[in-house]
């Protein structure tokens, strides 16, 4: 049996559960998964959420290796895959359900295993770093987008459109779904991001309260948490979508559901360059730094996948050299 390196917990708890296993065996695939060696894996605030046991009733049996986001090379292919081969580089967020039994071997390892319908091919143009950072933030951004009915000629107000989601939903608003305004919210210093990721108002919260502003939006996407003044900025036909738990009316809150169609379906925009993927500027960590990876995510101060204060930030880690 193969061994490999992978970080686990054997507890819920803090970072200091952590601890990296040398010994772990590579996982077995079923007939409509692939082997994936992880060249690049991706924190989110999921990740932590989950190791301090917030879902511990629906999560995996532990000793458990976290990682949902990974991007990395097809090494074996179950019986019923069809649309991937060794060698094809493949990126995607592993677990169909993010609080509902998500794996209990994750993306923190040098292999993973996957099912087809989760990954996607990556992206020509993006090294494996780029797209480890993409499939859980631009597939909320995306799931949210469409559940709240967004269309052409309509307006959205993003809240933290610094963050991860956020600067994906500024995007898709945009480029892919034809908005007619886009508005979103950030600390001072990010201002200029948010235009130049499309923003047509850039909003400082930390001058002005978004909520009593005379403009009122078709959608207001709140990716941060602050559910009761999302609902506030919504007009008369108007709908919140929050990603970070309930939500009064006229909003509601949804949990990603992974899908690699959505990462194909974007694919040209990303191929193109027309959608950013905005990093962390500490990214990538290297694979033996996950506990100081886990710290920084966790003080909240992680940009593009962070903003100051803000909670949807990603952070990429690197367990495998390129091959070749």
């Amino acid at each position: 049996m193969m061994k490999m390196k992978a970080w686990q917990y054997a507890e819920y708890g803090s970072v200091d559960v952590l601890k990296l296993a040398t010994d772990v065996a590579v996982p077995e695939i079923n007939d409509d998964q692939v082997l994936v060696k992880v060249i690049a894996a991706a924190l989110n605030p999921v990740d932590y959420k989950r190791r301090l046991g917030y879902f511990k009733a629906t999560d995996s049996p532990l000793p458990i290796t976290p990682g949902y986001d990974v991007a990395g090379v097809v090494v074996k292919v179950g019986s019923g895959v069809k649309g991937f081969k060794e060698g094809d580089e493949v990126y995607g967020d592993v677990n169909e359900k993010a609080l509902d039994g998500p794996k209990q071997f994750g993306t923190l390892a040098e292999y993973t295993a996957a099912e087809e319908r989760l990954l996607a091919l990556k992206p020509k143009n993006l090294d494996f770093v780029q797209a480890a950072a993409l499939p859980l933030a631009i597939e909320t951004a995306y799931e949210g987008l469409e559940r709240a009915g967004f269309s052409e000629g309509k307006s959205i107000l993003v809240l933290n459109g610094a963050g991860g989601v956020g600067s994906f939903v500024i995007q898709l608003a945009k480029l892919v779904f034809g908005a007619s305004k886009v508005a979103a919210t950030s600390s001072t210093g990010k201002l200029e991001l948010l235009k130049s990721l499309g923003a047509d108002v850039a909003i400082d919260y930390t001058k002005q309260n978004f909520e009593d502003l005379p403009d009122k939006y078709d959608v207001v996407y709140d990716a941060i948490g602050q559910p009761e003044k999302a609902v506030k900025a919504v007009n008369e036909t108007g709908v919140a979508v929050c990603i970070t738990g309930p939500i009064p009316p006229p909003g509601f809150s949804f949990v990603l559901t992974s899908n690699g169609s959505i990462l194909t379906k974007l694919n040209p925009y990303l191929e193109s360059g027309k959608i950013k993927v905005v990093i962390d500027p500490k990214s990538p960590f290297p694979f033996e730094k996950v506990i100081e990876a886990y710290t920084y995510l966790e003080s909240h101060r992680a940009t593009g996948k962070m903003q100051d204060g803000d909670d949807d930030n990603n952070l990429v880690v690197v367990p495998c050299k390129r091959l070749g």
